[in-house]
């Protein structure tokens, strides 16, 4: 009854954001209070659980939202990214989607995902009519998606990757030697049959796009124009910014410079996640290499960087409009929380532990399918990756061992099913739809879309990997 039930809360959140246009905040309260109630959570319970998970998602992501937007905000009033693009155009061109999937699935995995969504979409924001006029976003937006989140649970030393490795006690050295490829090849794939997908008639620029983007096309003071890279977009719905607007002393610094409140952050984070992985951290790098405390690093080297290149009228103009931005975020993020902290108070987990344990000792492809499933419906259920897979890797490692099939191979079973369908009860969707300027349709054309199709396609690979692991 309770996965039924929270089928149907999520079903409703769904109609009543995409067919009755009720605001997402609205809609995901309304999802949280129907199945707290619906599932005998409680009155006092259903209330705690939503203020809990609010709680708990601000105190997770809060800081990075706050601080990446801004970040985002000074580096757009230095023209920092139009130069950027401008380069890796000429450099990778219309390949553009393909390298950032590869880059995100391989390079970046000890960055916490909400960080690189931060960073990367003001990229994808500007390259899109570079890539493509008119399914530029959407394809990038995809690659960003599913390269993300391929690492995460397929990389070590993604969070998920090694939480799965852990809990199946598979050595993390294993684990990266077939995940890292299958992570690899699932990005790239999965980027090209969406660009394939893309040239039929799917993507529609009139519903898919926020229409607040239209209607507020090159106004700094709207929003939404700065937490998606202060892009703006012209009657033909071509990203363009405008260099005029851009202080002359801020075109003289070195873009590396410039690049450098992102840079600084990204190396401290790795530097910081892969010292803990070899046992070598202190608490002096575990503290600089905290993704809150890289991410304020970065914003003091950008304020620094705008009252030299902006002034301080400049600088003051460009953080007003950041921080108008981020209440609508944080908001919209914390109530996807909400949600999911009411669906972990059903007794969904002892169902589905009560299902696996009864198909113990069946054949590979059952028991791969079946870890696939398990891990597939947590993550729709509750709305967190890493959460679903280490649910899911909890509940099976029990009976990993009378099923017969190796650990690794149950491992990327998980991490594959982990990946399907992020969709609205995920703090994740609502970030990546307010950065890349996606209506929720859209978001769910490419983040949703993009993070399922990765889900199948990974599941034949880790079916290949069995007959050799």
């Amino acid at each position: 009854m309770d996965v039924a039930l929270t089928l149907i809360a999520i079903a409703v959140a769904i109609l009543l954001i995409i067919r009755f246009k009720v605001d997402p905040v609205i809609s995901l309260i309304i999802s949280s209070v129907f199945l707290g109630l619906s599932a005998g959570v409680g009155l006092e319970g259903t209330v705690e659980a939503i203020t809990v998970g609010f709680g708990d998602i601000m105190a997770e992501v809060g800081l990075l939202i706050g601080f990446g937007v801004l970040i985002g905000s000074l580096l757009q009033a230095t023209g920092t990214f139009r130069a950027l693009v401008e380069i890796i155009a000429r450099r990778v061109g219309g390949k553009l989607p393909y390298a950032m999937a590869a880059a995100l699935s391989t390079i970046f995995p000890s960055i916490y995902v909400d960080v690189q969504v931060v960073l990367a979409s003001p990229m994808a924001r500007q390259a899109a009519p570079v890539i493509d006029r008119k399914r530029g976003l959407p394809w990038l937006a995809g690659a960003i998606g599913i390269g993300i989140f391929a690492g995460y649970v397929f990389v070590v030393p993604g969070l998920s990757a090694v939480a799965i490795a852990g809990l199946l006690d598979v050595s993390l050295g294993r684990y990266l030697v077939f995940g890292a490829p299958l992570g690899l090849a699932t990005a790239l794939v999965t980027t090209l049959l969406f660009r394939m997908l893309l040239r039929t008639r799917f993507w529609n620029e009139s519903t898919d796009i926020d229409p607040d983007e239209e209607e507020h096309p090159d106004n700094p003071e709207h929003g939404a124009y700065l937490a998606r890279g202060a892009i703006g977009t012209d009657d033909a719905g071509t990203a363009e910014e405008h260099p005029d607007d851009v202080p002359a002393a801020a075109l003289r610094l070195p873009l590396a410079l410039r690049l450098s409140p992102i840079l600084v952050p990204l190396v401290l984070i790795a530097f910081g996640a892969f010292m803990d992985l070899f046992g070598n951290s202190t608490a002096l790098i575990a503290f600089i290499g905290d993704a809150n405390i890289a991410l304020f690093i970065g914003l003091l080297i950008a304020f620094i960087i705008g009252r030299r290149a902006l002034g301080s009228e400049g600088t003051e103009h460009a953080l007003s409009s950041g921080f108008r931005t981020t209440g609508e975020i944080l908001l919209i993020t914390g109530i996807g929380g909400s949600l999911g902290a009411v669906i972990t108070e059903t007794d969904l987990e002892d169902i589905l532990k009560g299902l696996f344990s009864a198909d113990a000792g069946a054949p590979v492809l059952i028991t791969v399918l079946l870890a696939w499933f398990i891990a597939a419906l947590l993550h729709f259920a509750i709305g967190s990756v890493s959460v679903g897979a280490i649910t899911a890797a909890g509940i099976i490692a029990p009976v990993v061992a009378s099923t017969g099939v190796d650990p690794v191979v149950v491992g990327l079973a998980i991490a594959s099913g982990a990946m399907f369908a992020l969709h609205v009860n995920s703090n994740f969707f609502w970030m990546f739809k307010s950065l890349l300027g996606l209506s929720t349709k859209g978001a769910l054309k490419t983040l949703t879309l993009a993070t399922s199709l990765g889900a199948v396609v990974s599941l034949p690979m880790v079916l290949l990997v069995s007959l050799v692991a």
